[in-house]
């Protein structure tokens, strides 16, 4: 960056480490900030259209289905065993399918 620097002289040397610091802000922006909030925004909008009898996928990995919902927390029901009630936070859910009309 030095030698980009000198080449550009004296006078234009400030203007020249402004444009890349924002090149280099403009950079993470674009490629680290705006993607992680289209996904925050993806996947609140996924939990907030959570309902009963939906089919959810866990980040564990297990597939169940929603029985009960509250603020913050669901009870997923998993596999045959109708026992198998799970309380978990809104947060551990990766996927929603919904359930069929028919």
């Amino acid at each position: 960056m030095g030698i980009l620097l000198t080449a550009a002289g004296n006078e234009n040397s400030g203007l020249v480490l402004v444009a890349y610091v924002v090149l280099i802000v403009a950079f993470i922006y674009f490629m680290m900030i705006r993607p992680q909030r289209k996904e925050q925004k993806r996947v609140g909008a996924m939990l907030s259209a959570l309902a009963i009898g939906d089919s959810v996928l866990t980040t564990s990995g297990f597939y169940g289905i929603v029985i009960d919902i509250t603020d913050d927390t669901v009870i997923v029901e998993f596999g045959n065993n109708k026992n198998c009630r799970i309380p978990m936070q809104k947060t551990a859910i990766s996927q929603v399918e919904k359930a069929s009309e028919s």
